[in-house]
């Protein structure tokens, strides 16, 4: 959420940074409800100050043995007059923070111009993709040829969107994401957390989920939330906290089943694992101190990237444009792994920064180093560290070979009892 302060002082630069977006102006609407909320407690704050020197005089009324009755019917009138402004006031509050909720965040200026994800930069590549002596095969044709992956009876229970993987498969996928905490806790500073999965409406509201992207929300009949990411359990670990300047940055790395409606994306994805209502990831969020911020940022993309590259798997780094970064985020990166099966990249983690946009909402506040009052926001920077679905897709179309077996990165076999291959059906 942004800043109403700044916003007061800053209503063209709100404008143009929703521009950049691709999204409709609206400082104008801002501070006109802005204004009426002042207006209403600069009111309350009158009303107070003549009800506080009211109270004053009775009391020196009655000292000198006068009638205080007329003065206490004043206070009761101001008594009304302010239960109705602060009704209003409340109103008027709920109002404002409504429209500030539904503003996404500032971008940074190095973020290129564009309004889709057509216009990213690629920054960097990785990896050279695998050549093939057959036409290779993309991982359903290879998951169902092994009848390790049955889209069928998934779609039969559940609907579709969802998968049965079975043995080999279902055990692969179980050591990718093994090997992902593994890495990050033992090599990369992050603390490993089981958090829950059901949350409260504030929990999705501070990572900025909710109000904006209700329809891609699972929730449950007794007003909890299904998590679509970890990044809305790690984060609200700070919510409404005090922490200690010297004791961040905060790394928390999890493993966690994710819940998406994908209402946006009807007719994208419909085949295979890429795009799942339910769905593993190893997430990574980091919370900071700003002038950390950015360096935080490079660091969890660098994080991520070495899963990729321990996994030999080809991929490019995206910046992405202004039309094409999150919500919350202020500036994004993304890594795109290679697909054989479809010749072409595509996205395995999204790394963002979104400065105190979500510290904001969540109230998440640092009391700096030697400092004994006074606090600031904290900044706040969520990625995937992988998305195992997807990782479990390049692995079975970057190694696999002409007799439809999948040779298991040498980096996995620890966790597969020193498995070389899933044989061929």
């Amino acid at each position: 959420m942004l800043d109403i302060k700044w916003i007061r002082e800053n209503p063209d630069v709100l404008d143009n940074a929703l521009a950049r977006r691709g999204e409709e102006s609206c400082a104008e609407l801002v501070l006109a409800a802005d204004r009426k909320h002042r207006l209403v407690v600069t009111e309350l704050q009158a009303l107070q100050t003549v009800r506080n020197k009211t109270s004053k005089k009775i009391g020196a009324v009655k000292r000198e043995g006068g009638d205080v009755q007329d003065l206490f019917d004043g206070i009761s009138s101001i008594k009304t007059k302010m239960e109705k402004l602060g009704e209003d006031e409340r109103r008027l509050e709920a109002s404002l923070r409504k429209i500030l909720l539904n503003i996404p965040n500032l971008l940074h200026t190095d973020v290129p111009e564009g309004l889709n994800e057509d216009d990213n930069v690629e920054l960097r590549r990785w990896g050279t993709p695998p050549s093939f002596s057959f036409t290779a095969k993309d991982h359903a044709t290879l998951g169902e040829a092994l009848g390790l992956m049955d889209f069928e009876t998934a779609t039969r229970m559940s609907g579709s969107r969802f998968v049965f993987l079975t043995g080999l498969l279902a055990g692969l996928e179980r050591a990718l994401a093994q090997f992902m905490l593994d890495t990050h806790t033992q090599e990369n500073d992050y603390t490993e957390v089981n958090p829950p999965l059901l949350v409260r409406e504030a929990a999705l509201v501070g990572t900025g989920q909710l109000p904006k992207f209700f329809k891609d929300q699972y929730k449950t009949t007794e007003d909890l939330w299904l998590i679509p990411t970890a990044e809305v359990s790690l984060t609200n670990f700070a919510a409404d906290k005090i922490l200690k300047g010297e004791d961040l940055p905060l790394r928390f790395t999890a493993c966690t089943q994710c819940f998406r409606a994908e209402a946006g994306a009807a007719g994208r994805d419909t085949r295979g694992m890429i795009r799942q209502h339910q769905f593993e990831k190893v997430e990574l969020v980091s919370i900071t101190v700003p002038e950390d911020s950015e360096a935080e940022l490079e660091r969890m993309t660098g994080c991520a990237e070495q899963i990729l590259q321990k996994l030999s798997l080809p991929y490019r780094v995206m910046a992405l444009c202004a039309g094409d970064v999150s919500f919350a985020g202020h500036r994004t990166y993304d890594l795109e792994v290679w697909l054989p099966g479809q010749s072409a990249y595509r996205e395995i983690s999204s790394c963002s920064a979104t400065l105190d946009f979500q510290a904001r909402r969540m109230n998440a506040r640092f009391r700096p180093a030697g400092e004994e009052k006074g606090t600031r926001y904290v900044h706040t920077l969520n990625g995937s560290g992988l998305a195992i679905g997807r990782c479990l897709v390049a692995v079975m179309e970057n190694y696999q070979k002409e007799d439809g077996s999948i040779d298991v990165p040498d980096v996995l076999r620890p966790y597969m009892n020193g498995l070389q291959k899933i044989p061929p059906p």
